[in-house]
């Protein structure tokens, strides 16, 4: 651009009220990110995976909490039905009672009226029949009295019942959309890569399943394996075995779908043995036995806040459902991080207050 050109866009510029800007320098270009190792990806993946797991069984929780709180506003509202009707019968009484009674009285007093009746048996009869009318409207009364109290308290506690019920309705919202928002991350990090990545990532993982699994069979952990099911046990076997290849789904409880513990607690409830419903609750409620006495139908637990469970099945396998996008299915004992295992039908023993062995092998 020559001088005198330039001087004219200069002053067309100020004229036109504006700046020229300062000619940009050139940008340097920015550093690529480095690209993560399967490991890393796979590290990744596993997190998210533990951390959806732990809000699905969070909210199973909540969901179970939630279920014996309508159960109660229900047997409250049913309570309080009654007791009203009751009330209503007891009013009436009353009020007859009362009717009868002033029909029944004069101003006189019962000794003067004694000595002017003609037949001073019948006045006796009389006296006797409404003596028993104010006895009974007396106890009648009293029943009415303790009645109202019985409904007021089952009105209170039915109030109560009812706010604790919509509390944790909200809170299982917020824990249901705590849940979407782990596996969106889950599904982000998929969508991310590529198929080649998928495919190395799927061998990284297996491979770290197989050498956890030979470290763990090799030690001796699992002692001689040839225990069998006790007779519960095996129907929940059973149950679990007719389950395979359905889908996993985060808080489901059958029959097409299942999460990890809505298996485990169905399977164990088929075979008459109720379980807690979370696998936080098996641990923590169900008596531990050591991986050495493991026996198929036992439940084995997974990763340090028992966020997984799967079955026993004999032969250092399992079944499980696994995680979201995949189907129930039998597995290496050592697929996960083990945590220790518990018996449903052994309740003669109390749980244990010391974690097993088994945190000593970590799957990949």
């Amino acid at each position: 651009m020559s001088g005198r050109l330039l001087r004219l866009v200069c002053t067309a510029a100020v004229a036109a009220g504006t700046a020229l800007a300062p000619l940009p320098a050139a940008a340097a270009p920015e550093p690529q990110p480095r690209e993560r190792s399967v490991a890393e990806l796979l590290t990744d993946l596993q997190r998210l995976y533990q951390e959806a797991e732990e809000a699905t069984e969070t909210y199973n929780a909540t969901a179970e909490k939630l279920k014996a709180k309508r159960a109660e506003v229900n047997r409250l509202d049913a309570a309080l039905s009654e007791v009203r009707l009751s009330l209503h019968d007891s009013r009436g009484a009353a009020g007859r009672l009362a009717r009868q009674q002033y029909q029944s009285s004069t101003d006189i007093s019962p000794y003067v009226r004694l000595l002017l009746a003609r037949d001073p048996q019948h006045a006796i009869e009389q006296g006797h029949v409404i003596g028993q009318l104010a006895r009974d409207r007396a106890r009648t009364v009293g029943r009415l009295t303790g009645t109202e109290r019985h409904a007021d308290e089952l009105a209170r506690r039915g109030r109560k019942a009812l706010d604790q019920q919509l509390t944790l309705a909200a809170r299982q919202k917020k824990e249901r959309d705590a849940v979407r928002a782990k596996l969106h991350g889950v599904e982000e990090l998929l969508a991310s890569l590529s198929a080649e990545q998928l495919t190395a990532l799927a061998e990284f993982e297996e491979k770290g399943v197989e050498k956890a699994q030979r470290e763990l069979t090799t030690s001796g952990a699992l002692g001689e394996d040839a225990r069998k099911p006790s007779r519960a046990g095996e129907r929940a076997l059973r149950y679990a075995r007719r389950q395979l290849g359905k889908p996993y789904e985060w808080g489901a409880e059958g029959p097409r779908t299942y999460d990890c513990s809505g298996l485990t607690s169905k399977a164990w409830a088929s075979a008459g043995t109720p379980i807690p419903r979370t696998s936080q609750q098996q641990w923590a409620r169900l008596p531990r036995v050591p991986l050495h006495r493991l026996r198929p139908g036992d439940l084995v637990l997974y990763f340090r806040g028992a966020t997984h469970v799967a079955m026993y099945v004999g032969k250092g396998e399992v079944i499980e459902a696994p995680r979201t996008g995949e189907r129930i299915r039998v597995s290496p004992i050592a697929a996960h991080p083990l945590l220790g295992a518990v018996r449903p039908d052994d309740r003669g023993q109390a749980p244990a207050t010391e974690a097993t062995n088994a945190s000593a092998f970590s799957g990949s």
